[in-house]
């Protein structure tokens, strides 16, 4: 049984011979049905691509040409239910606003379906063609896509990754870094940009460094955030235990493949700065005056030391003059004794018995 489709508006003279083949020729019965707990239908890219088979389950498409060329793949839809199944298929990108830069767009506004609407049998897979056509003026890089398919309130997301062929350049920035503080501690507010043209899958270091030294280091992990060529996306960093009483300085610096390395910082003070400034004084104060008691008293014991070293020859010299005065009166007294022995000795000699004396 042949599945229908309803076939869009105007469509480029490639699609056309697609949309008469897009399910007569994909139709393919399908023995095991829907399990109680998975979904009854699925939508990715079929197997092999549009010209021929190959291996399958590609988990998104992959194109890459030159400006001006035309690709084409197909979307395989499989239906598992008991019952036909209608979805609706459109293309998109990562912004199709209209004032988005084309760059932002993607590769979603040059993709051409075969069909909007498609009835897909019980038990039955459907393949949808599709073109993509590269602008002239499409500048090389990343270009991502995605096909968007509905229906019985689902909605699934197949990705297109389109790579256009020349010079491919890896660049970001970090913007708009703001700390605001939060309940027990702070958040982080900033904004990534691709500023080059690949698709980049960032990773993000943060650092802080306050008064008294680093209060904040984080590594650099993955962000798990896609960011397309020209596309901003604003994150935010918690921060349990931020500093109550601090300045502290902040920087992001986020990195990818290619080379692509940007940084910037904000500061943060949760408390005024008047209030800051006269805590940092006091502080200062306190550390002054400990530090001049402590220099007062090292001061002081040098200075004893000093005293000692410098009364310690006058010591020695009063020590010597003590001992020399006590050696001359020793001396003196020494003499002293003498004299009086010899003056008692001349007192006991009999007096007249010389050579002179006279019978």
């Amino acid at each position: 049984m042949p599945s229908r489709l309803r076939p869009r508006g105007a469509r480029p003279a490639a699609v056309a011979p697609a949309l008469a083949a897009a399910l007569l020729t994909a139709p393919a019965l399908l023995t095991a049905p829907a399990t109680a707990a998975g979904p009854d239908w699925t939508a990715r890219p079929a197997a092999g691509g549009a010209d021929g088979p190959g291996a399958a389950g590609r988990p998104y498409f992959y194109l890459e040409g030159g400006p001006g060329s035309a690709l084409r793949d197909r979307l395989s839809i499989v239906n598992r239910g008991d019952r036909p199944r209608t979805v609706r298929l459109r293309p998109t990108g990562p912004s199709t606003g209209p004032d988005a830069p084309s760059a932002a767009r993607g590769s979603g506004a040059w993709i051409a379906l075969a069909a909007e609407r498609v009835t897909v049998p019980a038990r039955t897979r459907a393949d949808v063609p599709f073109t993509l056509t590269v602008p002239p003026d499409a500048p090389p890089g990343d270009h991502p896509g995605a096909l968007v398919v509905t229906g019985g309130g689902r909605e699934v997301r197949v990705r297109v990754h389109l790579r256009v062929s020349g010079p491919v350049l890896a660049a970001l920035s970090v913007e708009d870094v703001k700390v605001v503080k939060a309940d027990r501690g702070a958040t982080i507010h900033y904004a990534l940009v691709n500023r080059g043209n690949a698709v980049l899958t960032p990773r993000l270091a943060v650092r802080a460094d306050g008064l008294f030294g680093e209060v904040l280091r984080r590594d650099a992990r993955p962000l798990h955030v896609e960011l397309a060529p020209g596309r901003r996306v604003r994150l935010t960093e918690r921060w349990p235990g931020a500093p109550a009483l601090d300045s502290v300085d902040v920087t992001l610096t986020a990195t990818a493949a290619g080379g692509a390395h940007a940084a910037a910082s904000a500061g943060y003070t949760p408390v005024p700065r008047g209030a800051l400034a006269g805590a940092a004084a006091l502080a200062l104060g306190l550390a002054g005056a400990g530090g001049a008691r402590l220099w007062r008293r090292r001061r002081g014991r040098r200075g004893a030391r000093d005293g000692e070293a410098a009364a310690a020859p006058t010591r020695e010299a009063g020590e010597a003059r003590e001992a020399r005065e006590a050696g001359e009166a020793r001396e003196a007294r020494e003499a002293g004794e003498a004299r009086e022995a010899r003056e008692a000795r001349e007192a006991r000699e009999p007096a007249g018995t010389g050579s002179g004396a006279r019978t």
